[in-house]
């Protein structure tokens, strides 16, 4: 984030001595409200129109910019709007001039809630002014003060416009000091409406507030940034200071750099060159020395591939009619960014991808990073209930998907929560009442009411020139976020986990390094793309050594075996029950294995048994484990191709480069000896920038010192290897998919027939683990274990619907009355006689 002050502060300096002092002391930009005498902004002398391209000269020098104008007249008073639109409006043609992307609005003209405020009037101010500023490529921005320091109450203004240029000015202060919201719950209500800041400091008196310096009052400003973090927040923190504040503290000399040094601590290429890096066998090539971290973001890493390996197959479908090299795939890639720029995606807004692994899952990702925007991926088996969750909790923008996938009829889906495409224009911004944000869907296999197909939105990269692109593209910092990943957690809502450019690059580089990829490799995909294990372990690992891939849009042993035989398949991934699926089918031996090296099986606990087979009777000498978790983007350790058969088979690996791991007690946070099971924990490059809009699960989730808490039990071999032993959280794995059982549960305590439900996971042979629900009834009902498991999934995807339902009287509980889940697994191995499956040793 950047730091910028409003002159406010400094009434008595001139312009010289204004810019002097920002670039100085550190600042960014400066937030234009009143100069010297003239509280008019547009009328003062450095805004001349005789003056004003010397003013821009000095700035663009400076490298400093005028990040907000602030007019001074409400538009809350029907009588007096005219009088303030008419003055906003020169505001916002200042603002063009200036390049400055924020016009302040006053929807209250007082600091604290007392006005009797009509939020029909300030709705049609704004929407009076959107054309204007639409026109101009400036966003009006509505202030939390007055009234609206009541935040939701905000929110449902902005909804009521419902244009992309209007948003909130957060003034941190007076929302947490006047309605009593904390961080979290304003950004809960806002999400990225929020695209400018204030922030003072104060306590309160016994009759009113007292402002401080900042960091000398009561607010939280620790837990300001971290929700300004949870929704990827990178705009100004802009400080509003009033000499009226501390009359004996009234120089901005003093207090501005004051302000500077305490935020300072909040505030915040290419990679090598030389010759190309030659594989174990000698037979390919590479770009990046391995066990190195490189500083690229994911357009420069496309742009350097295409460079080095120009001749170099990106895709060779075996499913569909797509083959690609790598410069012909960053073509499709741009002209799908032009596309999403002229549909209005800006940089950090938030694009879904609900697709299999398609070639349009590949493009729409590349494209969406390339322009500075953020991929959101989507379960293919989500139904109503999850992706309505997903694509409001998200703040999506623009949603890509395919009809459907298997029991989820996608285009339904989005019917019944978006009925306003039955009368929308397509390609016109959507407005839906249930998903705010929501302003494109474009389907990818068919003509749907109020959507874009592919074809039509391709159309629209005409309207954007590729300059635009490559200028988004050398935007990009390292760390800005890149894609959000959903999953699961014990609070019963998945969260969605921001991963940044150098999270994933280096991530997707380390396992590539650690399987010995290069040119000569041919990977398969058939794991999912909305998986880390697709997008990470399998296609950015594969990229960042330029290797071929070859993806099977949708998990399939025929399919898969196919592809093998075909493109002469070199490493590909599984979770335990994919390669069991393989190894079991009829075609398994007329597959030629000859030319297979390597692969990774993760996901779930891998069958010791089931990795022999791999080794043996698909030829993958070299094949590998990974452990990790989605917000560690997501691997923390992994065996390589040149450990022993026994390490790989019996191990997951040591920590991979750049990553620090280690086991501790779970109670006391010290660190444990070898040989001793404790909780696996992590710290490095590879950690998530945090939850979106969920600060409070972030902190939770890593502790003070940035180490990341798995939740896992795991203990660290005498040779450095680490193994997993339990899980000291309550999270199921079915099959490679993490599964939350209050996520369930919270979902069939709404069954009109249930008063109490225990979801806990069960052995099974197949997948690793089954959900099994256990349910006690309300008095006088009947229920059958069929209609639960309807119940849940016709709302839920299929793979959290209960395999088992059982319906009990009550459930076991220790004295002090917390039930003891693990005595309910124990029961319920007896009761179903799945004594075999619990014996199954895994690695």
């Amino acid at each position: 984030m950047k730091l910028s002050f409003s002159t406010l502060g400094c009434p008595d300096f001139n312009w010289s001595e204004i810019y002097t002092m920002a670039k100085d002391f550190g600042f960014h930009g400066i937030e234009l409200r009143g100069f010297k005498d003239n509280i008019f902004s547009v009328h003062a002398e450095p805004f001349a129109d005789n003056n004003l391209d010397k003013t821009i000269s000095k700035l663009k020098q400076l490298h400093l910019e005028i990040c907000c104008l602030s007019p001074g007249n409400p538009i809350n008073d029907a009588a007096t709007q005219e009088q303030a639109i008419e003055e906003i409006q020169e505001y916002i043609v200042l603002a063009s001039k200036l390049g400055t992307p924020y016009i302040r609005v006053l929807g209250d003209n007082t600091i604290e809630p007392g006005n009797d405020i009509d939020d029909a009037t300030v709705i049609e101010g704004l929407k009076k002014l959107v054309p204007f500023a639409e026109a101009h490529n400036v966003t009006l921005l509505v202030e939390t003060n007055g009234v609206y320091s009541d935040t939701k109450r905000l929110g449902n203004v902005l909804n009521a416009v419902a244009s992309d240029f209007v948003g909130a000015l957060w003034d941190m202060h007076h929302p947490y000091r006047f309605n009593n919201e904390s961080p979290e719950q304003t950004v809960q209500n806002l999400g990225i409406y929020i695209k400018h800041t204030h922030i003072k400091d104060s306590v309160m008196t016994e009759s009113s507030v007292s402002y401080k310096l900042l960091g000398e009052g009561n607010l939280p400003v620790d837990n300001f940034m971290m929700a300004l973090r949870s929704i990827n927040y990178e705009g100004y923190v802009s400080l509003e200071w009033l000499k009226t504040y501390m009359p004996e503290l009234s120089n901005a000399g003093i207090v501005f750099p004051h302000y500077a040094n305490f935020m300072s601590k909040y505030a915040g290429v290419e990679g090598s060159r030389g010759r190309l890096q030659v594989s174990n066998r000698g037979t390919g090539n590479y770009i990046w020395p391995k066990e190195t971290i490189i500083d690229i973001t994911f357009p420069q890493l496309l742009d350097r591939v295409c460079e080095e390996f120009p001749d170099q197959y990106a895709f060779r479908y075996t499913t569909c009619d797509y083959t690609r090299t790598y410069p012909e795939f960053r073509d499709d890639v741009d002209t799908f960014a032009r596309a999403l720029i002229s549909l209005g995606v800006k940089q950090g807004d938030h694009v879904a991808i609900w697709a299999t692994n398609i070639p349009q899952w590949y493009i729409t990702f590349w494209a969406t990073v390339k322009i500075g925007a953020v991929l959101v991926t989507v379960n293919t088996a989500y139904k109503i209930h999850e992706i309505e969750y997903l694509l409001r909790q998200s703040d999506t923008h623009t949603l890509v998907m395919i009809d459907s996938y298997k029991d989820a009829n996608y285009v339904e889906i989005i019917k019944e929560i978006c009925p306003e495409l039955e009368h929308h224009e397509s390609g016109k911004p959507l407005h839906s009442k249930r998903l705010p944000f929501l302003r494109n869907i474009i389907t990818c296999e068919s003509t749907q009411k109020g959507c874009l197909n592919w074809d039509q939105a391709l159309s629209f990269a005409y309207q954007t020139p590729i300059e635009a692109v490559h200028r988004r593209a050398a935007m990009i910092n390292k760390h800005d976020v890149c894609n959000m990943q959903y999953t699961s957690g014990t609070t019963g809502f998945p969260k969605g986990v921001m991963l940044t450019h150098y999270n994933v690059v280096n991530n997707g580089k380390a396992i590539g390094d650690c399987m010995d990829l290069s040119t000569e490799d041919r990977m398969m995909i058939q794991v999912p793309m909305f998986h880390c294990f697709g997008l990470v372990l399998a296609m950015t690992a594969s990229v960042t050594h330029g290797v071929t891939m070859s993806p099977i849009t949708a998990f399939s042993p025929k399919k898969g075996l196919d592809c093998i035989n075909r493109e002469k398949i070199t490493a590909f991934h599984g979770v335990p029950t994919m390669f069991i699926a393989m190894l079991g089918h009829e075609d398994f031996d007329k597959t030629d294995f000859s030319h297979m090296r390597t692969g990774i099986m993760a996901g779930s606990p891998c069958p010791i048994k089931v990795m022999e087979e791999v080794i043996n009777k698909m030829h993958m000498p070299e094949i590998c484990i990974t452990y990790g978790q989605t917000e560690a983007s997501p691997a923390t350790t992994m065996s390589k191709t040149t450990d022993t058969i026994e390490t790989r088979v019996n191990t997951v690996g040591s920590p991979i480069f750049g990553v620090e791991c280690k086991i501790v007690d779970p109670e006391t946070g010290e660190e444990l000896p070898d040989n001793t099971d404790g909780e696996f924990v992590a710290r490095g490059y590879n950690i998530m920038k945090g939850y979106y809009k969920m600060p409070e699960a972030t902190a939770a989730a890593i502790d003070k010192d940035g180490w990341l808490h798995s939740g896992d039990l795991c203990r660290r071999l005498p040779d450095g290897n680490f193994k997993v032993t339990g899980r000291i959280k309550d999270m199921i794995i079915r099959g490679g998919e993490n599964i939350y059982p209050k996520e369930i549960e919270d979902f069939i305590y709404t069954h009109p027939k249930v008063s109490d439900v225990q979801v806990i996971g069960v052995p099974d042979k197949d997948y690793g683990e089954e959900v099994m629900a256990c349910v006690i009834l309300k008095p006088g009902e009947t229920s059958s274990e069929a209609e639960i498991k309807e119940y849940v999934m016709t709302h839920m995807a299929k793979h959290k619907t209960p395999r088992y339902v059982v319906f009990v009287d009550s459930f076991p509980m220790n004295a002090a009355g917390k039930i003891l889940k693990y005595k309910m697994r124990e029961n319920a191995v007896k009761l179903l006689d799945l004594g075999e499956a619990s014996k199954i040793v895994t690695a």
